[in-house]
């Protein structure tokens, strides 16, 4: 839900982590934004405050998006994260800018010890001595949101403690409120951010980071996995201790493995690193067509290798959904990949963006492009990297919105095809996938699945049947006493809307500003008391005023550059 922070009181609560805000971006020779979406007027800012304030000289060479990712840095863990999740949706930043964002770096310096016990006794219920038999008081990872602990259970389990950054929830929250306001400023005073979405940026950054924020979701998320895999011996998932955790605490086994990212480690470990390679496409496929819930971040940071070439996945914070038929609908675009068909591909995509047939012949002539641009080749040839990139920014090109669980899945399959080939240089992503879509394709024609659609499908008939009567009785009897409303939506008014009020604010203006002149004047020209040299003061006064009133107006107009 957007969160609206309109109201002056919220706004002037948070005005020191504005002008701090301001102050980064002119740090960072991005005052132009500040200018543009006027931040000066909108908090009662002065420039006076910032007047010393300069770009720093090193920061000159640099461009644009490399400035906006250092300014992200530097504002702290909120905007970091923001950035983070930026840069896995091309569909609404450029891809330089999401270029740049996947260098943002989200590990911050460990909070106190004395802090982790007290958010730990608080949450648990029990003193840290009572709870564990041994803790290590020096964190095994921190970042933005939280960090991890690694401690011994009184039963000699080995485990890793989670724990969340105190005050987080608050600063997140405020910083949330901030942030809306920013990309409600940018949509509306600056044009070229329209394309951008700012707002829906931060909409879906909200729905992230509260998520990330509840220990419970996570937990929940790592269960369903292991429920998901339980009968899979290639793959090993932590196991949850639920009496120990809570939404801000929360304690796994503590897996030690290889990262799969360590290719001397893994050889010297004797592991064999095609399989591994083999088996971490496998589980990816697994996750995204048998299961529709798979793991969005499977960095090499969040894998580790353990012997006998078994896989185990970390964090389990952020995971997709593929609900309804957004699974048939990726199956059939993946199976036009394979056979190098730009009339199914086209369908496939317009079944996932959801949109009418009008724009069909431009997008397949672009899909045809697409298809003789990376498809005629060995498919072990093809970079999955840059086929999805590229894929992404043709429905850009087309204004099509795609599920935004797509982008997720688009962000693993892309680190799932580096993690192969780093591992294997023969690795083929494109193989280990056809078998997983064409059992899927399969499965859509089984005698169980027909008969459970016919099922499904004959239910909703039923209930069309029965109710069909009664409201199409509803719909006439409103006809008959007018009480049928017809809604209409205007686009592209508020521009025009925002300069109709600008110009009614003005003449108002002028029309007050003539109206305190022509008193004052009638004041002065009659000698009411109380008198300064013989000239009323109240006259006076109001001459003030209104020269005050002129010069501001002038200054508004000059600053604007319209006369």
């Amino acid at each position: 839900m957007l969160l609206k922070i309109g109201s002056i009181g919220r706004r002037y609560r948070h005005i020191k982590r504005y002008r701090q805000i301001v102050s980064v971006l002119l740090k960072h020779g991005l005052g132009d934004l500040v200018t543009r979406m006027g931040l000066y007027k909108q908090l009662g800012i002065s420039r006076g405050i910032f007047r010393k304030r300069k770009v720093v000289a090193s920061l000159a060479p640099l461009t644009r998006w490399q400035r906006v990712r250092m300014a992200l840095e530097e504002l702290g863990p909120s905007f970091i994260k923001l950035g983070q999740l930026a840069s896995t949706r091309p569909d609404m930043v450029p891809p330089e800018a999401c270029a740049e964002f996947e260098k943002l770096q989200d590990t911050v310096t460990a909070f106190p010890v004395n802090q982790v016990r007290q958010i730990i006794e608080t949450e648990l219920g029990g003193t840290l001595e009572s709870l564990f038999s041994q803790f290590d008081e020096t964190p095994i990872a921190s970042a933005s949101v939280s960090q991890v602990h690694r401690a011994v259970l009184p039963d000699g389990a080995v485990v890793a403690v989670k724990v969340q950054r105190p005050g987080i929830s608050a600063t997140v929250e405020v910083d949330l409120e901030i942030m809306f306001h920013l990309a409600e400023l940018m949509e509306k005073h600056i044009r070229v951010m329209e394309a951008v979405d700012p707002v829906g940026i931060v909409r879906e950054f909200s729905r992230a980071i509260k998520k990330e924020l509840n220990f419970d979701i996570e937990a929940g998320n790592i269960e369903r996995f292991a429920r998901n895999f339980h009968s899979d011996t290639t793959i090993h998932i932590p196991k949850v201790y639920r009496r120990l955790s809570t939404d801000k605490v929360l304690t796994m086994e503590f897996v030690d493995g290889i990262k799969v990212s360590d290719l001397n480690a893994l050889t010297d470990a004797n592991l064999d690193l095609e399989l591994i390679a083999d088996r971490g496409a496998d589980l990816i496929f697994k996750q995204i067509f048998e299961h529709g819930f798979f793991h969005a971040d499977p960095h090499p940071g969040n894998i580790l290798v353990l012997p006998d070439n078994v896989i185990c996945l970390l964090d389990y914070g952020m995971m997709g959904t593929l609900v309804g038929r957004n699974r048939q609908y990726l199956a059939e675009l993946i199976t036009a990949i394979v056979r190098r068909n730009s009339k199914q591909m086209t369908r496939a995509i317009l079944k996932l963006s959801r949109i009418e047939t009008e724009t069909v012949e431009n997008l397949e002539a672009d899909v045809t492009d697409f298809v003789e641009q990376h498809l005629y080749r060995p498919l072990k040839d093809i970079r999955m990297g840059v086929l999805l990139t590229q894929l992404v920014q043709l429905l850009h090109r087309h204004n099509l919105k795609l599920p935004s669980v797509f982008y997720l899945l688009d962000k693993a399959l892309i680190t799932a095809d580096g993690n192969g080939r780093r591992l294997s240089p023969e690795f083929d992503i494109i193989k280990h996938m056809e078998p997983f879509v064409r059992e899927f394709m399969s499965s859509r024609f089984s005698v169980r699945k027909l008969s459970r659609d016919l099922y499904t499908t004959g239910l909703d008939w039923d209930s069309l049947l029965r109710e069909l009567p009664a409201d199409t009785r509803n719909i006439i009897n409103k006809i008959k006493h007018g009480k049928v409303h017809i809604e209409f939506e205007h686009k592209g008014l508020e521009p025009m809307l925002r300069t109709h009020d600008s110009i009614s604010n003005r003449i108002v203006y002028g029309v007050v500003l003539s109206s305190l002149v022509i008193g004052s004047s009638l004041i002065v020209l009659s000698g009411v008391p109380p008198k300064w040299h013989e000239i009323p003061v109240i006259g006076i006064v109001g001459f003030l005023v209104a020269g005050a009133m002129g010069f501001w107006l002038l200054v508004s107009i000059l600053t604007h550059r319209k006369m």
